[in-house]
C-alpha cells in the first residue's frame, strides 16, 4: 500500500490549499499518472491534473514528488522509494486547481523569444543544408519538450516574473547554435539584460530537475559566453 498525499485546491471554493490523502494498492509498475488516474475513476473525480501523451513526449502531466519536478507519466511509483508520496503542483506558477497550474506566464516567455527559425536570405530550391557537426551542438537543447519542470524548479523564477526562465533561454541556445538561423544578433540582444542570461544564477536546480536530462545550466553558460563575445567584439 502506497499513500499519495495531493495537494488540493480550488480558488472558486477554497480558502487556501490543503492536504489530502489517498491510500492506493501499488501494483508493480504502475507510474504516478496510473495512481492519479486511478484515484479519478475509482475514489475522487474531483481530482484535477493534466495528461495527455503517456510517453513523456507532451511534458503535461509535470508535477512536483517528494519535493522534486518530474513527469507523472514516466515515473514509477517505486521509484520514490517511499510509502508515502507527497504530490503538489509545479512551484512558481498561479494553480488553476489542484495540480493543475497556470502556464499562461511560461509560455509568455517562449513566445517572446522567438521559438522558430528565422531566415532573412533567399530561399534555397530544397532545403537548407547542416552538418552533422553543427547539429550535434544544439542536439542537448532540441531535447526539450517544454513541460516547464526547469522553469518553475528555479528560485529566480518564483520571486521574478520578469526572468525569461531556463527553458525559453535554452531554446534561445538551441536556435542560437543553429547555422541555418538567421537572428542571432537579434536573439543575443534580446537576452543580453537582466531579464535574460544575467539573471541567472547558476543553481543548477534546472539541470537537475530536466526529465529528458538536458543540461539546461550548460546551455545557458554557452549562450553567455557568445552574449560576452558579441558585445566584446560585435562578431558572432
Amino acid at each position: 500500500m502506497v499513500v499519495l498525499r495531493i495537494l488540493r485546491y480550488d480558488p472558486a471554493e477554497d480558502g487556501r490549499p490543503a492536504f489530502r490523502e489517498y491510500e492506493i494498492d501499488a501494483i508493480p509498475g504502475m507510474t504516478i499518472l496510473d495512481a492519479l488516474i486511478h484515484i479519478k475513476e475509482n475514489v475522487d473525480p474531483s481530482l484535477t491534473f493534466r495528461r495527455s501523451c503517456r510517453s513523456a513526449i507532451c511534458g503535461s502531466c509535470a508535477v512536483t514528488a517528494n519535493g522534486k519536478n518530474l513527469l507523472a507519466c514516466n515515473t514509477q511509483l517505486s521509484d520514490l522509494k517511499k510509502k508515502r508520496i507527497v504530490l503538489e503542483p509545479l512551484p512558481g506558477f498561479p494553480i488553476l486547481r489542484d495540480l493543475a497550474v497556470d502556464w499562461g506566464p511560461f509560455f509568455d516567455s517562449y513566445r517572446a523569444i522567438k521559438p522558430y527559425l528565422i531566415t532573412k536570405s533567399p530561399s534555397p530550391e530544397k532545403e537548407r543544408i547542416q552538418s552533422q557537426e553543427i547539429r550535434k551542438k544544439y542536439d542537448d537543447a532540441a531535447k526539450c519538450i517544454m513541460c516547464s519542470a526547469c522553469t518553475s524548479s528555479c528560485p529566480v523564477i518564483w520571486t521574478d516574473g520578469s526572468y525569461l526562465g531556463p527553458a525559453a533561454l535554452t531554446k534561445v541556445w538551441r536556435f542560437v547554435a543553429d547555422d541555418r538561423d538567421e537572428a542571432t544578433e537579434e536573439r543575443l540582444a534580446l537576452v543580453n539584460n537582466e531579464k535574460g542570461v544575467w539573471r541567472c544564477h547558476t543553481i543548477f536546480r534546472c539541470s537537475d530537475s530536466c526529465p529528458k536530462d538536458i543540461d539546461t545550466a550548460g546551455c545557458l553558460e554557452f549562450l553567455r559566453r557568445m552574449v560576452v563575445w558579441y558585445s566584446l567584439t560585435g562578431r558572432v
